[in-house]
């Protein structure tokens, strides 16, 4: 249910940073209860993808969601005129 909700909103980019890095915390659980008692490295117990999606997710946490996410349409803009600054 996470990833079917919350993954419709990373792909949309709406509360892209919550969004992310809950995933990241949920890719890194799965790692962690999954994979990690196989093996240690993750080429040897198939965890590289569960790897990468949650240091995928951990970047756009960090980075956000970028100028053409919904975020970006959504917040309010500033009305300045050229030659004006902010107060």
């Amino acid at each position: 249910m996470f990833e079917l909700v919350l993954g419709g909103m990373l792909m949309l980019g709406l509360l892209t940073r919550i969004v992310a890095f809950v995933l990241s915390g949920e890719m890194a659980f799965a790692y962690f209860i999954e994979h990690f008692p196989v093996s240690f490295f993750p080429l040897l117990n198939d965890g590289s993808l569960a790897i990468m999606l949650c240091f995928g997710c951990l970047y756009l946490a960090a980075a956000g969601g970028g100028p053409l996410c919904l975020d970006a349409w959504l917040r309010p803009r500033a009305n300045l005129r050229p030659g004006m600054s902010r107060p």
